[in-house]
């Protein structure tokens, strides 16, 4: 294509999907499934060539920007909770459904060994990020939203690896216990690479004085993170989104207020811009996979027959996985309620037991050889009140039998499952039919399932009305505690300005009192000593929401949406007192 021609269709691209975006909640039809159906009706139109994108430009140009966006906004004290339900997901899941689908595509496919009949079956396996960007606007439990997140940030490598595997598996180089090894090496060195990148990134932004130089700096960490994992035979994807989720963590310790607001920007932007590019290429590449299959031996109507016993395979083998999760998942619930009684006893005695009473209670947990026993009970009361919120958790917010029909309903695939069904060999039989079937598997579940998903939340009675009320009452009281802390530096004897000089005593005075009157005094405020004096109360506020987020008594959504009004706040203060 000529330069003038590519920078044409990225110009109808960015217009068509944000078109689309605007327009999907007016007309109440999720924006990825009419960007898949535009891309179909484009994809026919006689003067538009066959789109045969190389799987590369999705696996390493969309995918690792794409989850490291997903991993940077997951919500890490949830994510903690349900790791065991998510990693089962992730990885067990993968493998029985990658089995199953194996067995069922070397008997309806003629000439494809069990071998390559589980390489499909692992291509179809995983869920995708992408795709449950339908699930989050429809008002269901957060705590469903993250199991199914998570389970589509990381089950890509159990997919990708288990399809290596088994396409060696054809050429007759199959080792039980070298695929168990590559597997673990794939996660090990994805999550050592991830880490590292994602502790550089911290560090090296928060010594970068330019918010844009900054941001552009993390544009780069997803590939800097993918690189060095898939050269040394890892996961690229699972240290993109090993990186970003140590990002998300740290920012509030290491970026600035401006670093934060732009991030969230310009990553949404991407976000929706990769998101919508995915859905297009799925839909603009349909023509020539059916005309390529057509071609063949067979048709399209044997691929849409396959696609459709897979298609229900893969909800059978979900809904059969899901049913013992939810049972054990339940009798955590009941064990939570049981325990959590004893739990508050137990932060009430400690905190009223006395200093040698503490001692002793720590020398049972931490040995008698203690240098800093301050340090250790502070440790201490950080445990129990995390055990106390995490009983809360389980008992509050059950996953029940309507949960689970959620879960199994949600399981959409998208674009991973596009990406690596182009990376089959040349050479494999059946290549065309085997891409298309995939191809019909993730537009099948996204057009089916993903269009009729707010129905069955509907019929469910799902509709967020709880945790909706839930987070109000904690927005309350985290602004309560917020206002103590801006209460408390007020009074505090080492309340300074940025350049280190006191603030006035009666400026402080006088806005102590309008802050036990009013929690925004700032809006009445008319000197810039009162304006930089609320950007010190806002420091306070802003140490006190990270305890909070090491205790874990409130949802990550409720203490994010805090801290980005707080980061909202010190931004207009700084440019009113700074704007030279």
């Amino acid at each position: 294509m000529e330069p003038i021609e590519i920078a044409l269709v990225f110009v109808i691209g960015v217009i068509i999907i944000a078109t689309v975006t605007a327009l999907a909640p007016k007309v109440g039809v999720a924006g990825p499934l009419i960007l898949t159906a535009v891309g179909v009706a484009i994809s026919f139109l006689p003067f538009i060539p066959d789109i045969r994108l190389d799987a590369s430009v999705i696996l390493i140009g969309i995918l690792p920007p794409l989850l490291y966006a997903a991993a940077v906004s997951l919500p890490a004290m949830e994510f903690r909770r349900d790791f065991g339900a998510i990693g089962g997901f992730s990885v067990l899941l993968v493998v029985i459904t990658s089995v199953v689908l194996g067995f069922f595509f070397s008997l309806v496919i003629p000439g494809v060994s069990l071998a390559l009949g589980i390489a499909l079956g692992a291509i179809l396996s995983p869920t995708d990020a992408v795709a449950t960007s339908i699930v989050k606007k429809l008002g269901i439990s957060p705590r469903v939203v993250t199991v199914l997140e998570g389970e589509s940030l990381f089950n890509d490598a159990t997919a990708l690896v288990l399809l290596r595997t088994a396409i060696a598996a054809t050429a007759g180089a199959f080792s039980f216990w070298d695929s168990v090894g590559d597997f673990s090496w794939a996660v090990f060195i994805a999550v050592v690479i991830g880490l590292v990148v994602g502790w550089i990134n911290l560090r090296v932004r928060a010594w970068v004085p330019s918010t844009a130089a900054a941001t552009a700096l993390s544009f780069v960490v997803p590939y800097l993170a993918y690189i060095p994992s898939e050269e040394l035979h890892g996961s690229g994807l699972v240290a993109a989104v090993v990186a970003g989720i140590v990002t998300g963590q740290g920012s509030a310790r290491h970026f600035t207020a401006e670093q934060r607001l732009s991030d969230h920007v310009n990553w949404r932007t991407i976000e929706l811009l990769l998101e919508g590019a995915v859905f297009l290429i799925m839909g603009l590449e349909v023509r020539a996979i059916i005309e390529d299959t057509n071609a063949s031996s067979t048709g399209l109507g044997h691929a849409a027959i396959v696609a459709g016993g897979a298609c229900l395979i893969v909800l059978l083998v979900r809904s059969a996985y899901v049913a013992p999760l939810l049972w054990f998942l339940s009798r955590r619930s009941r064990r939570s309620a049981t325990i959590r009684p004893l739990l508050e006893e137990y932060r009430t005695s400690w905190a009223e037991a006395p200093p040698a009473e503490k001692q002793r209670r720590m020398g049972r947990k931490f040995g008698h050889d203690r240098r800093n026993p301050e340090r250790d009970a502070a440790r201490w009361t950080r445990h129990i009140n995390t055990r106390l919120a995490d009983a809360t958790y389980y008992e509050t917010r059950p996953l029940a039998w309507r949960e689970g029909v959620v879960l199994v309903w949600a399981g959409m695939r998208g674009a991973v499952t596009l990406a690596a069904a182009q990376t089959l060999p040349a050479g494999t039989p059946q290549r065309s039919l085997l891409v298309l079937i995939a191809i019909l598997v993730a537009v099948g579940t996204l057009l089916i399932q993903g269009g009729t998903l707010s129905f069955v939340v509907k019929k469910l009675g799902l509709g967020g009305s709880r945790e909706n009320e839930s987070g109000v009452d904690e927005m309350e009281d985290v602004q309560a505690q917020l206002h103590a802390a801006a209460l408390a530096a007020l009074q505090s004897p080492n309340l300074r300005q940025p350049d280190g000089s006191p603030f006035d005593p009666a400026i402080v005075a006088k806005a102590r009192d309008r802050w036990s009157a009013a929690p925004d005094p700032d809006r009445s405020a008319r000197t810039t000593e009162m304006l930089k004096l609320r950007l010190a109360m806002i420091d306070a506020e802003r140490h006190r929401l990270t305890q909070l987020r090491r205790d874990g008594r409130y949802s990550t959504a409720t203490l994010r949406a805090m801290m980005e009004a707080l980061d909202s706040e010190e931004l207009g203060l700084h440019r009113r007192v700074y704007s030279d």
